[in-house]
């Protein structure tokens, strides 16, 4: 098996631009949020995390066919 480690490093990179984004853009919104989303329960959260991961699979199985 063959590792593309150009390509790996840049969907990398894209992942930590994308994560750092909303401290940026919501700097002054983000603690309550934060603060909202530790009030939720674990299945709530595992809900949303496994809700991310189906749409980020679906949008990388949709481009890379």
């Amino acid at each position: 098996m063959h590792i593309d480690w150009k390509l790996l490093l840049t969907a990398l990179g894209l992942a930590l631009v994308l994560e750092g984004l909303p401290y940026v853009i919501f700097s002054d919104k983000l603690p309550a949020m934060l603060m909202e989303l530790a009030q939720r329960g674990p299945s709530a959260l595992r809900i949303m995390g496994l809700t991310a991961i189906c749409a980020g699979v679906l949008l990388v199985w949709l481009v890379r066919g």
